[in-house]
């Protein structure tokens, strides 16, 4: 038995949490942890509410509140929220506490006490008028790079620039609206700069990591580590424990993170067992996975660890498996932007196992992933229904009907290899944290275990031949038992529904993931079943809104799939230069031939995955009628064609593109006329593509049509393999 330590980012309790959470950093870890309990490992989960900050005093003075009436309410509803999507936790904790609080005091103490933290004095804001020193999100302004308006004092959301005391254009206090001063201050910083040969060393081994995460840590520690301030002007947090430091407290980011251990230390006080944190913390065999959103891989991969080597006797990360962002109407989910889809308002209308469904297989692991309530809509009804809901009824109930209980048989070689081979791809899915791969190979033992009923035609052989179709019914439950099992760490509530359909007690947890290799015992009674799934509709308001998302003089998208396909104007292209983004470690700034007087510029988060030199002189597809957009500052001309590799394994995105040479500028319409005029990042979306191996289609119906043969358009191709996606 091994020990594994879950660690789940903390939302702001500023707010209800949303889809984008659920689906970037908390049903990630539930899977994990359900997966690691069936595999009779000891496990810990830790996280809760984010307490302090200036996204609660913001909100708090908004309303006329304290924080802590804000914190606490918003604390409570998210609880619920998590709790009613069966999402387990140890402790749900929150860093407003006793707990919470003397730990980050110690840790302080012990930094400052090992010659990792020292004082300083610093430029702030500070408002005359309001007599206080101004956090980053009670002063904004205008952006100097890019001209957006609103932006906070320390990042503009629109172009990604970060931003010193005094960088902002026409600063203002948000309250009083007056200019505020820059004014000296004092405050500690954590000597981040001292770690850095520690961190390159603490990094060797992590080949396993993802991708973004590799990528993201290598480019910060590939610069200059810099100093960080761990203290802030104000009085809503964890006190500063030193002596006349009463008007200040310790940053939030700070502290934030020791709320993974302080939450161990106040879960092992509330069994009884105040010791009990160190089996996880002080054991080198302890593997810690931290579940975060891509916002935070620094916190996590950088900060945090060296926040523990220089307390030092506490174990540093394993894995970070962090996801990328949820994205709804071609922008992230986020409270503070607004467009959101709360918790508890989605489950105020739809079964959450459908919920849970739909962001596994729709998991924004390996890039950004889109939300659409069609999309929804058609994976609830055509997968999760049609598919795993329909075998599971048709089998136990055709049983229980004509046998009443598990019936004998002798079973196939071909059923028993079947669930043999799912689940060990299963599980070495689920051990990289794999989860939408999981899911699917779920899927795939569903999709089988339905041609396996209808071949053996078993309400033909109860008929004529009865100990044929026991035999037959035998493998199908066969497949319900370990199914049910399998789809447990995902579809908890509907798994346990099944397991007592076929006769057992409990939940799948209680006797492991090995029993989906166990046959049902002949003769244990059957219960008649209930569908578990049932479709779904969307309501016209959803839909309408996410019409309405586009922007005014962009024509709306009509005729489905295929229409859309034929609005956009695909140009092969060559890659003339390439170059980094001056303001984001991610991008690259390319200059793409299609066959127009100058070459286009175009920004493509591809860094993680190719060279400059794989670049340089690569043939593209280009979305060349895409609205230009800025990208953190950086004008952007179209988007690039790619797909990811989620079934032919590995995490990286591969860039479609003609395999012969092809003119630059040849159009990719297939003789359908593509539109020429400008069209929205959300009229893009609405082109579903798929991709085989060769070609790129875009479905309507039970047709395609195909991108690319290497050579151009040939016609009409059925089947798909890998999803599409665009590259900006």
């Amino acid at each position: 038995m091994s020990k594994i330590c879950i660690n789940i980012a903390w939302p702001y309790a500023n707010g209800p949490i949303h889809l984008g959470h659920v689906a970037g950093s908390l049903l990630p870890p539930d899977i994990f942890g359900r997966y690691n309990r069936l595999l009779g490992n000891e496990v810990l989960v830790v996280g809760g509410s984010d307490q302090h900050g200036t996204p609660i005093t913001v909100t708090a003075e908004r309303e006329g509140v304290t924080p802590e009436a804000v914190a606490d309410r918003y604390h409570e509803i998210n609880k619920k929220a998590i709790e009613d999507l069966d999402i387990q936790y140890s402790l749900f904790g929150k860093t407003h506490c006793d707990t919470h609080i003397e730990v980050t005091q110690w840790m302080f103490t012990e930094l400052l006490k090992n010659g990792y933290l020292y004082a300083k004095e610093t430029d702030q804001y500070y408002c005359s008028k309001c007599a206080r020193f101004l956090p980053d999100r009670y002063v904004e302004g205008i952006c100097p790079k890019c001209g957006a308006e609103n932006v906070r004092s320390d990042q503009c959301d629109a172009c990604g620039a970060t931003f010193e005391t005094g960088d902002l254009l026409n600063a203002h206090c948000v309250h009083c609206g007056s200019e505020p001063d820059i004014r000296g201050t004092e405050h500690y910083f954590l000597r981040l700069s001292a770690f850095k040969d520690r961190l390159l060393d603490f990094l060797e081994d992590k080949e396993y990591w993802r991708p973004n995460v590799k990528t993201f840590t290598n480019n910060w520690l590939e610069q200059e580590l810099l100093d960080r301030a761990v203290t802030r002007d104000m009085s809503w947090g964890v006190p500063v424990p030193i002596e006349g430091w009463d008007d200040k407290v310790i940053y939030v980011w700070f502290d934030a993170v020791i709320g993974y251990l302080s939450d161990s230390i106040e879960y092992s006080k509330r069994i009884g067992k105040p010791d009990y944190w160190e089996r996880f913390w002080k054991d080198p065999g302890c593997r810690h996975y931290y579940f975060i959103g891509k916002d935070n891989i620094p916190f996590h991969s950088i900060i945090w660890p060296s926040i523990l080597m220089g307390v030092g006797g506490l174990e540093l990360p394993y894995d970070i498996p962090a996801n990328e962002f949820l994205m709804f109407r071609g922008g992230k989910l986020s409270k503070s932007r607004g467009g959101a889809i709360d918790i508890p308002s989605i489950l105020q209308n739809y079964d959450k196992d459908a919920v849970r469904y739909y962001l596994s297989v729709n998991m924004p692991d390996t890039h950004d992933a889109d939300f659409t309530w069609e999309d929804f809509q058609a994976k609830v009804n055509t997968e999760l229904v049609a598919t795993l809901g329909n075998f599971y009824h048709r089998c136990i109930s055709f049983t229980q009907k004509n046998f009443g209980t598990a019936p004998s048989g002798e079973g196939s070689e071909k059923v028993r290899e079947a669930v043999s081979s799912a689940l060990e791809e299963y599980k070495g899915h689920l051990d990289a944290c794999d989860f939408k791969k999981g899911i699917r190979a779920v899927m795939e033992l569903a999709r089988f275990g339905n041609r396996h009923f209808d071949s053996g035609k078993p309400w033909a052989l109860v008929k004529t031949d009865r100990k044929e179709c026991e035999n037959v019914l035998y493998d199908s439950m066969r497949i319900v038992k370990a199914l049910a099992v399998m789809a447990w760490p995902f579809l908890p509530s509907s798994s346990e529904k099944i397991w007592h359909h076929i006769g057992y007690e409990g939940t799948p947890e209680d006797v492991g993931l090995d029993a989906a290799l166990v046959p049902i015992e002949p003769g244990q009674k059957l219960e008649e079943p209930v569908p578990v799934y049932k479709k779904i509709e969307i309501p016209q308001e959803a839909e309408e809104s996410e019409k309405g998302s586009h922007k005014a003089g962009s024509e709306p998208v009509s005729g489905g799939q295929f229409e859309a396909f034929k609005r956009l104007d695909l140009r092969v292209g060559r890659i003339v230069s390439v170059d980094d983004h001056p303001d984001a470690e991610k991008l690259y700034v390319l200059k793409v031939n299609i066959g127009e007087e100058q070459p286009r510029q175009i920004v493509a988060g591809l860094k993680a995955h190719y060279s400059k030199e794989e670049m340089s002189g690569r043939g593209v597809f280009v979305v060349s009628n895409l609205k230009p957009a800025k990208l953190r500052g950086i004008r952007s001309e179209g988007m690039l064609l790619a797909a990811d590799d989620e079934s032919l394994g590995g995490n990286a995105v591969l860039l479609l593109g003609p395999s012969e040479d092809v003119p630059a500028g040849t159009k990719m319409d297939c003789g359908l006329g593509s539109s020429p005029s400008r069209i929205e990042y959300a009229d893009f979306l609405k082109a579903v593509m798929k991709v085989t191996k060769r070609v790129a289609s875009v479905y309507d119906g039970d047709s395609s049509i195909e991108l690319s043969d290497g050579k151009g358009c040939r016609g009409i191709v059925d089947g798909d393999i890998l999803d599409g996606a665009g590259v900006r």
